[in-house]
């Protein structure tokens, strides 16, 4: 490990070595935005202009990163946000991913559009493990998912609500990746000069919606399956919806995408437990804030009390830190997984949760902040 962390002592260095061992195809997919990708960039640009003012006259000493969530004591206050696809990215990442957040007493959201099967992944997540829901059109087909994930375990439903139809990406359009993915000649092109990929690849085989699956039609060609996942999106969720989906689900629920603070608080009203306020990664609406822009909006409309996460551009335990101050009570990332899984192996997530801890203690001893509940004194607020 030692040797691990000399070659990767942060996350831009994991990304550097994931670009050089991921078809051109996967890494557009997973790095890229929608429009101009200027969301994408914001979301990490506005994070980096929130500042911190330390104080050495102090005498906090090894300060405690640790947190409770719906009553679980957990090591960190971040997490594994959901990524689809996460199989395409990186064959065989998901379940090293979720061992690692199990193992390091973090949360983890598995993606409804996940490459393995929420069955699956719950024994490797196990109480770390929540499942995230894109509501699908068809009510039969929303019943059996709550219902499987019921069975599976899970205690916490996440329900996205910011995808209410397809989006046009311009780098997959261009690069001709598909949902599910088809191995045309120019993806073949990009697999070949990537060793490492198409290893991974022969071992674990194509990544196939294991979720999705079992509700379409038998028989489907790849381009038919990517048809009927266009036609699944749900469109925007009413209220009357969410009343529905909270009513069958009889643990938390907590709703994702949200940017607005009057819906974050309409939410809280429909039966939410908690909100994770995000933008989707830049993925959705070019012309949205950044997350971290709305969230202290966000937590001074839902009041001290309630429950308050977000996504979005978070690189650092530094980045955590900030979330943290601006009113997150948990801070989820999904790209950088991906780059600790992609660079190093099934150790890379393991090794990343490490280094964001020891990166969010150091700016919490550096600051002289001594809890986590205190960051949010130590922003500076220019004149």
């Amino acid at each position: 490990m030692a040797n691990i962390d000399k070659r990767f002592p942060s996350i831009p260095h994991m990304k550097a070595t994931a670009r050089r061992r991921m078809p051109g195809f996967a890494w557009e997919y997973m790095t890229g935005g929608i429009g101009l990708e200027e969301n994408v960039r914001r979301n990490t640009g506005d994070l980096q202009k929130i500042l911190f003012m330390p104080r050495y006259l102090s005498d906090a000493q090894d300060p405690d990163i640790s947190t409770t969530v719906f009553g679980q004591r957990l090591a960190a206050p971040f997490g594994v946000a959901p990524v689809g696809l996460g199989g395409l990215q990186w064959p065989g990442c998901e379940p090293p991913i979720g061992r690692a957040a199990r193992r390091h007493d973090v949360l983890h959201i598995l993606s409804t559009h996940a490459t393995q099967s929420l069955e699956a992944m719950k024994a490797h997540t196990g109480p770390s493990g929540w499942f995230q829901l894109y509501p699908p059109k068809d009510p039969a087909m929303e019943t059996d998912m709550i219902e499987r994930a019921k069975r599976a375990g899970y205690d916490v439903l996440v329900v996205t609500v910011d995808i209410p139809a397809v989006t046009r990406r311009d780098r997959d359009i261009r690069n001709g990746l598909s949902v599910p993915p088809q191995f045309d000649l120019r993806t073949v092109c990009h697999a070949a000069m990537r060793p490492h990929w198409l290893l991974r690849l022969a071992r674990h085989g194509i990544p196939h919606f294991e979720n999705l699956e079992p509700y379409a039609p038998k028989g489907l060609s790849i381009r038919e399956f990517g048809e009927f996942l266009g036609t699944i999106l749900s469109n925007h969720i009413t209220a009357d919806r969410f009343r529905q989906i909270r009513d069958r689900w009889p643990g938390k629920v907590v709703v994702k995408g949200v940017l607005d603070p009057e819906e974050a608080a309409a939410y809280m009203t429909l039966g939410a437990d908690g909100i994770i306020v995000s933008n989707h990664g830049g993925r959705q609406l070019d012309a949205a804030p950044s997350s971290v822009s709305m969230l202290p909006h966000v937590r001074r409309r839902l009041g001290p009390d309630a429950l308050v996460m977000v996504d979005g551009g978070v690189r650092s335990g530094l980045d955590i830190a900030r979330m943290v101050a601006l009113g997150a009570d948990y801070v989820f990332m999904g790209r950088p997984f991906i780059f600790s899984a992609a660079a190093i192996g099934d150790d890379g997530p393991a090794h990343l949760i490490d280094v964001l801890k020891q990166e969010l203690r150091g700016t919490m001893w550096q600051l002289g902040c001594p809890r986590l509940a205190d960051l949010h004194t130590f922003l500076h607020k220019p004149e």
